[in-house]
């Protein structure tokens, strides 16, 4: 099925009911889906097909950024990180530290998005090194660059911390470049969640549309 040049809107956002009419025969479709309906948060695109199929069709198009977080307190806006991850198709998020973590934001993404651990920054950075990805560090620290003047590496590892305290000392530490989101009010950082969301974005900006 070939990607759409100009992407609509989505139609069925509460989902759809069983399918209508002669069945599809198609390897992708899932049989009780079709009997049943499809109310998952799925594009349009992905309507009736199986989990598996969903997931081997985005690994054909996933971008070569990855994104990583730091897990020390169980911080809620994780969930909510994978589900942005997900819908910029990263390659894989990264969990550092704690192996649990809140997925009620994720909302069933999770599912469709390669989700790897590693128990501590050191294991993350010899992972990173490993797969030849620079880390990028985001995080409004003494040194960083704002976001709007960077240019990000097609390859790389997207770096976020916890609500609150940011990234640790060696995360920062560890980061081949730290980057920070301009802003111009009063409060002193935004949300975890929406902070990745804009990094993400900034990156599809840069390497998906920039030779429109």
């Amino acid at each position: 099925m070939p990607e759409p040049q100009n992407p609509t809107p989505e139609l069925s956002t509460y989902g759809v009911g069983p399918w209508q009419g002669e069945l599809p025969e198609e390897s992708f479709y899932d049989p009780e889906l079709l009997e049943r309906g499809d109310t998952r948060n799925v594009i349009d695109r992905y309507r009736y097909w199986s989990m598996e199929a969903i997931v081997a069709d985005l690994d054909q198009k996933r971008h070569p950024f990855h994104v990583a977080i730091e897990n020390w307190q169980h911080d809620m806006n994780i969930g909510s990180i994978v589900r942005s991850a997900n819908a910029f198709a990263a390659d894989t998020v990264h969990i550092i530290g704690r192996k649990r973590w809140n997925k009620r934001g994720a909302m069933v993404t999770d599912r469709y998005q390669h989700v790897l651990h590693h128990p501590d920054v050191a294991s993350f950075v010899e992972w990173a090194e490993t797969a030849d990805l620079p880390i990028i560090a985001i995080d409004n620290v003494p040194g960083s660059v704002i976001i709007e003047t960077f240019s990000f590496p097609e390859r790389c590892v997207l770096l976020f911390g916890q609500e609150g305290p940011g990234l640790s000392g060696e995360a920062i530490a560890a980061a081949d470049a730290v980057v920070e989101i301009s802003q111009f009010g009063s409060t002193r950082s935004i949300n975890a969640s929406a902070a990745a969301a804009v990094t993400m974005h900034n990156w599809v900006l840069q390497h998906r549309f920039s030779k429109l």
